[in-house]
């Protein structure tokens, strides 16, 4: 501990108020997320800690100021960004001056976007790097746990790019796949068996656009929510098109999705490869694709980390306790297992399929690595003949990319 306090003051005590919340909640938790003690006198303030987090504090609560000035609103939200921001920019900084902390929170003053009635900043560093690739990109690859805001700023940027007059309507998709169990047969006509499916789409929509506004969108076709199938056949000009639950495609889904793109469109896949709901007889589209089109000088992949979690910081312990020891499909039968590999990527939990002649897919997801790694292993069930030894021939399933043999054979020693 420093006993030297870090001492700021911000004369315009109005907006000093707003930066320091309610009871000075805003200071108080800013604090304790970086480890330091903040004291307050009108507009001064003395910050006591370690000269880094002294300065990292410091970093924050100008840029927080510098929010509150441009009339954007500082909630418990935006401070525990600030935090983030920082905490993840001293991960690679070895400098204590506050010039990289300072940097890395160049954003979280103005809005890096406008979305109808929201105003866009990043939350996270990988959130900064997602906003970049939709400005610049027409084809963007988003993957990452839950609460990251993969489909959130999608839906921010289409929306944007609509009240732009830059495309003419969104299309938000996403493949109709139970989340394990089975729902049987949905009653109602058809919109209302897709609807429940579509559910998050509608509500990421609506977190943007005013109900009515919505509902005359909608009426019109400027803002289409359908599931993935519908797209065949189609060409999507002039649009913005939005996959979400992409894990849950199959690689000829994904590729027919892909080829959907039209001229003066953008297209997003988003996806959470850690909750593939895909029988485990199906190669994940989305890591297919990304292992295929990563190196893509059109395309840009970010890859959201578990640091970037914003929905609630619960969720990061939770994805902490259930990554420590993932667990895998069983096996059963014959298997043939396809695994994609980048040896640049964290290490992560492969999965093995469970059925005849199955493929499934455990990917990296570094878009810096081209390599591709096929493995496969055939294991029959043991023969209920009486003979001591027996030989059986199994055919594989046939794969959708090119295989130097259709079949494989096995010999079972009882």
């Amino acid at each position: 501990m420093n006993d030297t306090p870090l001492r700021l003051n911000f004369e315009n005590n109005r907006m000093a108020a707003l930066l320091f919340g309610p009871h000075g909640d805003n200071l108080a938790r800013l604090g304790e997320l970086l480890g330091v003690k903040i004291t307050s006198r009108g507009g001064h303030l003395a910050l006591f800690g370690p000269p880094r987090a002294q300065n990292a504090a410091a970093s924050a609560l100008k840029a927080l100021y510098r929010r509150a000035d441009n009339g954007l609103e500082v909630s418990a939200a935006e401070v525990e960004a600030a935090a983030r921001l920082v905490l993840q920019n001293s991960d690679d900084a070895d400098d204590d001056d506050g010039d990289s902390d300072t940097a890395a929170l160049s954003r979280i003053d103005s809005p890096a976007l406008r979305a109808g009635r929201r105003s866009i900043t990043p939350r996270s560093r990988g959130q900064a790097l997602a906003l970049d690739a939709l400005r610049r990109r027409h084809l963007v690859f988003l993957a990452g746990p839950a609460g990251t805001g993969k489909t959130y700023l999608a839906v921010a940027a289409a929306v944007s790019a609509l009240e732009s007059g830059a495309i003419e309507r969104i299309i938000l998709s996403r493949p109709a796949v139970e989340a394990g169990e089975r729902l049987g047969f949905l009653p109602g006509d058809l919109h209302e068996k897709i609807n429940p499916y579509l559910r998050p789409l509608h509500d990421a929509l609506a977190d943007f656009l005013p109900a009515e506004t919505l509902a005359r969108y909608t009426r019109l076709g400027t803002i289409e929510v359908a599931p993935l199938a519908f797209l065949r056949g189609r060409t999507l000009s002039s649009a913005y098109i939005i996959l979400d639950e992409a894990q849950n495609t199959t690689r000829a889904q994904m590729m027919m999705f892909l080829t959907r793109l039209g001229e003066d469109s953008r297209m997003v896949v988003a996806g959470d490869l850690d909750q593939v709901d895909l029988p485990p007889s199906e190669v994940c589209g989305f890591a297919d694709a990304w292992s295929r089109l990563g190196q893509m000088k059109e395309l840009a992949a970010v890859r959201l980390e578990e640091g970037d979690v914003v929905r609630n910081p619960v969720i990061r312990s939770i994805l902490r306790h259930y990554n420590v020891a993932a667990p895998s499909r069983g096996t059963r039968g014959t298997t043939t297992t396809e695994t994609i590999t980048a040896p640049s990527s964290s290490p992560s939990s492969s999965s093995q399929g469970t059925t005849t002649g199955t493929k499934t897919a455990a990917p990296s997801l570094s878009p810096s690595s081209s390599s591709l790694t096929k493995t496969e292993t055939t294991t029959a069930a043991p023969s209920l003949s009486s003979s001591p030894t027996t030989t059986a021939t199994k055919t594989a399933a046939p794969s959708l990319s090119p295989s130097p043999s259709p079949s494989s054979s096995s010999k079972i020693k009882k």
